[in-house]
């Protein structure tokens, strides 16, 4: 397949783009808006620091004080964030996110009193407050959560230190993204008609799915060699990166970067530790796959780009956006007319940015803000795969409407450990409406196939780079200093160990680690393998309980952070504190698998 060099922002169809005006219609004032904020945070301080628990009612306007300041911040920060991320050459939103990151950083300077002088309060205060005090009563569970972490919030002055570092502290992250997206460039290919293509972040997995080996292998190691000619910058900004993780964790007390990161949502580390056990056990089914893979190739050696490809080829079909928007209609239908409904208003309304152009930001997510849409980027080339990027996200944006419309301001997010569930259901979905509605026997196993490299590509590989992250930080708090060689060798050790002896080594797989980003946010990655397992468990409840169960799982996406995750997930019926989800996930690969091995 060839594919030419992105089209400048400006040269593309203003039908696909987001409808970010519906956000902020006017950029006139933004840099007066910031400054008066920053300016409310000050007075914010002088006059609650040393008053904030003489009252209920002071308490309670300190906190709705807060997040109005917050909330007026947030939507500068994510509209500058999104502008940019349209086009990253654009000098404009570079100016305007690193502006919102200094207010950011003076914010949180100026709120740091907060917490500790909360906790300095006798508890009983604070409890008899929030019974006494209506206008406290939507922030029973924020006050107790806080008290919850009581002993990792420092003193004031300590906390104010802390968030006066956030600028420099989130440095190694935004180096790395300008590194990937803005400046990195690729050698281009030689395509599936012969001719030159352009090799992006966007167009690289299609160019790894090619039926012909020797696209694959050339997208491989152009890919692969871009990063190992950077490897020494890309390893410092990482290690400085786990640095920051481990140093603060220290400073606040935790007994592991990894504790830290995980105390947020008040997950146990076993759930971590259950996911890379029950993972590990089931490397075999795993090893069974991709010597399946090696046979029904043809080759005699597997290679890492071989992993890609769909073992079963079908005439190469272009699903336009439109009608990749109908499929997810069709497959979304169980949901209810509810869900429908709200998203076809989305979609309507403008929450979504379609097509790749030059210099905007690879991959896809969903972001906003309380008072936006929740919209979605894309880089949509007409693929299946692309139509499950839609799906995913979807989940994601629709998580954020039902709580956005349920929940106040204080608990209108969601933890990444129910998002990644929430995501993955309507993936899940996706796939069993595919597989039900599918009449072409070749189809059905290449969807099958597909399916198997759900698990490999989320339960497997986001495992492996949970291991991964866990073996940099314990490195770094045991006085290791992580060089490039040694996190290549490390990584090189795990993609052996999960992938097993049916793929040949190579020098080039060592280097994936490098283009990671969510390496950049800590013990980020596992939530996505614990969010398909329990995503897993709750599709298999609406497809086969009908109604009721969708009710659960509608009434699960409009609790937002109301609570903890692991209760959240309960109300849609799966207890993630036991390894059974993860484990009944294990078998449902399993049975894939067997059912594929029977067709092919």
């Amino acid at each position: 397949m060839s594919f030419n060099e992105p089209k400048k922002r400006s040269e593309t169809d203003p039908a696909y783009h987001w409808n970010i005006e519906a956000m902020i219609p006017d950029e006139t004032g933004l840099e007066d808006e910031l400054q008066s904020i920053s300016e409310e945070a000050g007075a914010f301080a002088a006059r609650y620091s040393g008053h904030l628990t003489e009252s209920g009612e002071t308490l309670a306007g300190a906190l709705a004080d807060r997040d109005d300041l917050w909330r007026r911040l947030e939507k500068i920060y994510v509209y500058a964030h999104m502008k940019r991320d349209e086009d990253n050459t654009v000098s404009r939103y570079q100016a305007l996110s690193d502006l919102c990151m200094s207010v950011i950083a003076k914010v949180s300077s100026a709120f740091s009193f907060f917490t500790p002088e909360l906790l300095s309060a006798d508890e009983s205060v604070l409890t008899g407050y929030l019974a006494e005090t209506p206008e406290l009563k939507i922030y029973d569970f924020a006050i107790r959560d806080i008290l919850r972490l009581k002993e990792h919030v420092l003193q004031e002055n300590e906390e104010n230190l802390l968030a006066q570092m956030s600028e420099i502290t989130g440095a190694s992250g935004d180096i790395f993204s300008m590194l990937n997206d803005a400046d990195m460039t690729f050698e281009p290919i030689t395509g599936e008609d012969g001719e030159k293509a352009a090799l992006t972040h966007g167009s690289y997995i299609t160019f790894m799915e090619s039926h012909n080996r020797e696209v694959r292998r050339e997208a491989y190691e152009s890919m692969y060699s871009s990063y190992k000619k950077l490897i020494n910058t890309v390893s410092t900004a990482y290690n400085y990166n786990t640095k920051t993780d481990v140093i603060t964790a220290r400073i606040r007390h935790y007994g592991s970067a990894r504790e830290a990161a995980l105390a947020g949502d008040n997950i146990p580390g076993s759930v971590y530790d259950n996911l890379v056990s029950v993972v590990n056990e089931s490397l075999p089914v795993m090893h069974r796959y991709t010597e399946l893979r090696k046979k029904l190739l043809g080759v005699d050696r597997l290679y890492m780009y071989d992993m890609y490809v769909p073992l079963i080829e079908i005439p190469k079909r272009s699903i336009p956006f439109e009608e990749g928007l109908d499929i997810i209609r069709a497959a979304l239908a169980p949901f209810g007319q509810d869900y429908l409904d709200k998203m076809n208003e989305g979609i309507a309304q403008g929450w979504i940015d379609v097509y790749e152009n030059k210099g905007k930001t690879s991959g896809a997510y969903s972001f906003g803000c309380y008072d936006s849409y929740p919209y979605i980027l894309l880089n949509y080339h007409d693929t299946l795969k692309d139509v499950f990027t839609i799906v995913h996200e979807m989940g994601h944006s629709m998580h954020s409407r039902y709580t956005r419309m349920s929940q106040p301001y204080v608990y209108g997010s969601h933890s990444i450990f129910t998002a990644e569930t929430a995501s993955t259901v309507n993936e899940s979905l996706l796939m069993h409406y595919l597989l039900d509605h599918e009449t072409d026997p070749e189809m059905r196993k290449y969807l099958l196939n597909m399916h198997l490299e759900e698990f490999r590509t989320t339960l497997f590989r986001q495992t492996m780079f949970a291991e991964f992250e866990d073996i940099t930080h314990s490195a770094i708090e045991n006085g290791q200093q992580l060089t490039s060689e040694w996190m290549c060798g490390e990584y090189q050790k795990l993609n052996d160990k999960y992938y097993g002896p049916a793929v040949e080594k190579d020098d080039t797989i060592r280097y994936e680690w490098a283009r990671i980003p969510h390496f950049y946010n800590a013990f980020y990655v596992y939530k996505y393998a614990t969010g398909y397992s329990a995503a897993t468990a709750i599709s298999q409840k609406i497809l086969s309980e009908g109604p009721s169960a969708a009710q659960r799982y509608i009434d699960f996406l409009r609790t937002g952070e109301s609570d903890h995750p692991i209760e959240l997930l309960k109300i849609a019926g799966v207890d993630m504190s036991t390894p059974q989800p993860v484990r009944d996930a294990m078998k449902t690969f399993e049975n894939i698998l067997d059912e594929f091995e029977s067709l092919v």
